[in-house]
């Protein structure tokens, strides 16, 4: 088993103030016994909708920036892995990567996920602001856990969760930003629930509350029960994850085995008429 810490919280526009709620919830996590801290997107910063992309990649930075920095020698200090979440600048950028950094108990930054799937949808327009991503990360392991990383939209493309279940992913990461809306916290719930039973696996997904965001970060077994659901209020919570319920699950519903690749490859380039 591996205990996980999944964190909710309200991001400000001050930058150097969630860092320091990042950093004390660091310590909190492995105060309680976890191994990793995951937090949801946007915990750099919320960017409001008046913001401008050119405001926005004043704010953003590099993965050797002081932000990652704090956070790296903070997961260093604590002996805690941590999946974090930054506004990232490129060279020459007039816009910026929504980027989910992984840090691992030395401080070390095995993987870096840049999201996919902008959010494009419900009156919004995160291309404005975002550059997309190019491709999927690779897998990080923690003990017998290996994540695969999506990032909030991204759980609407059952495609992506997939491939990195096929890739090894018993446990899928999602951080997010779930913007409130009609239906919005059952599209939440269901999306991740789905992600989780059609993989076989279990699904953190930490999630931004306040401002214009949802809350209920949520943590889902192979069989999509629900394990955590923090509601309304920031907060952090600890879980073990037992990887045999993964095993035991796929042997016994094995979607992933039962695939029609054959039939699915004729198709893999359809398009809507």
């Amino acid at each position: 088993m591996s205990k996980v810490a999944i964190a909710q919280v309200q991001s400000s526009t001050d930058k150097k103030l969630n860092l320091r709620s990042a950093l004390a919830l660091i310590r909190a996590a492995r105060s309680s016994g976890a191994e990793l801290i995951a937090f949801p997107e946007f915990l750099m910063a919320f960017s409001p909708g008046s913001q401008s992309a050119e405001e926005l990649t004043q704010i953003a930075e590099t993965t050797d920036g002081p932000f990652v920095a704090a956070l790296r020698a903070a997961a260093k200090a604590a002996g805690i892995a941590v999946l974090a979440t930054i506004y990232e600048t490129f060279a020459g950028a007039n816009r910026v990567f929504d980027s989910a950094v992984w840090i691992d108990a030395h401080g070390n930054v095995p993987s870096v996920y840049r999201k996919l799937h902008l959010y494009d949808a419900f009156g919004f327009k995160e291309s404005d602001k975002f550059h997309p991503g190019t491709d999927v990360a690779p897998l990080v392991q923690l003990g017998e856990i290996r994540f695969g990383t999506m990032i909030c939209y991204d759980l609407r493309f059952p495609e992506m969760a997939r491939l990195l279940a096929l890739q090894g992913a018993n446990v899928l990461a999602a951080p997010s930003g779930w913007v409130q809306g009609e239906l919005k916290v059952d599209h939440w719930q269901t999306m991740i629930k789905a992600r989780a039973l059609e993989n076989g696996c279990f699904v953190v997904a930490p999630d931004q509350v306040g401002n214009i965001y949802i809350g209920h970060s949520m943590i889902v077994d192979p069989l999509g029960r629900t394990l955590i659901d923090l509601g309304e209020k920031e907060g952090l919570e600890v879980i073990e994850l037992d990887l045999d319920l993964v095993r035991e699950t796929r042997a016994k519903l094995p979607l992933l085995e039962n695939r029609r690749t054959d039939v699915y490859a004729q198709h893999a380039t359809a398009k809507l008429p």
